[in-house]
């Protein structure tokens, strides 16, 4: 075997015959398929998971923060559609990092995104425990049956195959929004805005619109994004997509533009009805109580909310896409152990990946309910968008460095919002990123989060870098490398 070359302080490995055919995936997704499978990840956010924003802020401040994170958000998803057409690669934000700062760039930015993606199902498969325990009238104490019951069903649905993943996205997600538009149709005749949405007592010198004051605006930050957190998953698929260049952008777009409508609609109508913000504002099954509101109790409710709960499934289902895809890809090029990077020989899925995360995944929801916290799902959430904004500063700084550093790269679609769009959405990341530090309610999982990260960057300062692979991601990054400095790979070190 050779002698591993040096370049940009990693070492780069020769591997085996056969190598990448044992770690091969099958192109399948077109645009509708990456629309729904961003619209998919995170339309659970309607369901589940805003609602603690009510607490922290009350509705003003839930109100005001979504629209800071909507800003955000446009300057994220007009930035990715620039780059991951122009690095059609499935190491997506990972590739991004690498090609604009290094491999250290790619890491970085590659393990905030696997901890997002890996901590963002537990977070909703605490919300289907909460609901499928309201319709089945079990106790807390069974909440993990309930989540173990979804991991086993949804990671063999990803690890059965991309053509069943992706329809079963598609319909789960079509799904998802009919509930929705039932919802939205039968909230406005019990629609009441300043008896519901304003019922949560200020604090000294506030209003009932911010009781919190400009404190809560800060607070609702992170309930914000998770009407929107994980649409940015759509880069990973690019190496199953037929033709990432031309539907990747399309999916992106139509995507968010979606969200942006659920997301206010879901505001408005949920906190506007009864029994009201300060209620919703803690529950682990907020559309229940609006179903509840619009039909009553009995069997008919529950059976809708059975249904209801499809929104969290797509979301499940499609995150845990995510983090197979993210683990693997990163994983292939050597920054995480290799062995998870192999995939089914028939099905071409990265079952290992699939596995190892969702361990991972529960193993950190038990750990959060055996904690003594009083809200699992906020917590967790919290966590998730930890190594989410770690994630979105490293490629928004990306995408600012991609310009001045590769001009000259295909670009088959140009963000109109360009450097200042994503100037933009960088600060708020960076803000929302701090927030996280100032609610001491959730502070114990933040920090357990920044634990984690500082054992990656020491897990691949001592170890990773050495055994690195030249996978895709690597070989675009280094080519051009190259071809800018005039120097050959390998020799420049």
């Amino acid at each position: 075997m050779s002698e591993p070359e040096s370049i940009d302080g990693v070492r780069y490995h020769s591997v085996e015959a056969g190598y990448f055919e044992k770690r091969g995936l099958r192109k399948y997704a077109g645009v509708w398929s990456l629309w729904a499978l961003g619209v998919g990840a995170v339309i659970s956010g309607d369901f589940f998971g805003w609602n603690f924003g009510l607490a922290a802020g009350g509705f003003g401040g839930l109100f005001i923060a979504t629209l800071i994170v909507v800003v955000m958000y446009l300057g994220l998803c007009f930035s990715l559609a620039e780059m991951s057409p122009a690095l059609p690669h499935t190491g997506g934000a990972y590739s991004f990092g690498r090609s604009a700062m290094g491999p250290w760039g790619g890491f970085l930015t590659g393990l905030g995104e696997n901890m997002e993606y890996v901590l963002t199902p537990a977070v909703i498969v605490v919300g289907i425990g909460g609901y499928l325990g309201a319709i089945f009238e079990t106790p807390t104490e069974l909440a993990p049956m309930w989540w173990l019951i979804c991991y086993v069903v949804f990671v063999g649905l990803n690890y059965w195959g991309v053509e069943l993943s992706f329809k079963f996205t598609l319909v789960i997600t079509f799904v998802a929004l009919a509930i929705l538009i039932v919802f939205f149709l039968g909230a406005i005749s019990h629609f009441d805005f300043t008896t519901n949405a304003l019922n949560i007592e200020p604090g000294p010198g506030n209003s009932a619109f911010l009781p919190f004051g400009m404190a809560g605006i800060l607070a609702s930050l992170p309930f914000a994004i998770w009407f929107f957190l994980a649409i940015e998953q759509l880069p990973l698929a690019a190496e199953e997509a037929h033709d990432p260049k031309r539907d990747m952008p399309r999916g992106l777009l139509l995507g968010i533009l979606t969200l942006i409508t659920l997301a206010f609609l879901t505001l408005f109508l949920s906190a506007g009805m009864a029994p009201g913000a300060k209620e919703i504002g803690t529950s682990t099954e907020p559309l229940f109580l609006g179903f509840q509101t619009i039909f009553g109790d009995g069997i008919g409710v529950k059976l809708l909310a059975v249904t209801a709960a499809a929104g969290l499934i797509a979301s499940f289902h499609a995150i845990i896409y995510a983090y197979g895809r993210n683990i693997y890809s990163l994983a292939r090029a050597g920054y995480f152990p290799k062995w998870l990077s192999v995939t089914h020989g028939e099905r071409k899925t990265p079952h290992v990946a699939l596995f190892a995360g969702a361990a991972l995944g529960f193993l950190v929801a038990l750990a959060m309910q055996y904690s003594g916290s009083k809200l699992v799902g906020a917590a967790l959430l919290n966590m998730a968008v930890f190594g989410a904004m770690i994630s979105y500063i490293m490629q928004l700084a990306s995408f600012i460095l991609l310009r001045s550093k590769l001009p000259d790269i295909e670009r088959p679609f140009v963000s109109p919002l360009g450097v200042p769009g994503a100037v933009v959405a960088l600060v708020i990341a960076v803000v929302t990123f701090v927030s996280l530090f100032f609610n001491p309610d959730y502070l114990p999982g933040v920090w357990g989060c920044a634990i984690w990260f500082l054992i990656g960057i020491a897990y691949f300062g001592l170890y990773g870098r050495h055994h690195l692979v030249k996978s895709p991601e690597e070989a675009f990054a280094i080519g051009h490398r190259s071809r800018k400095s005039g120097v050959v790979p390998g020799l420049a070190d």
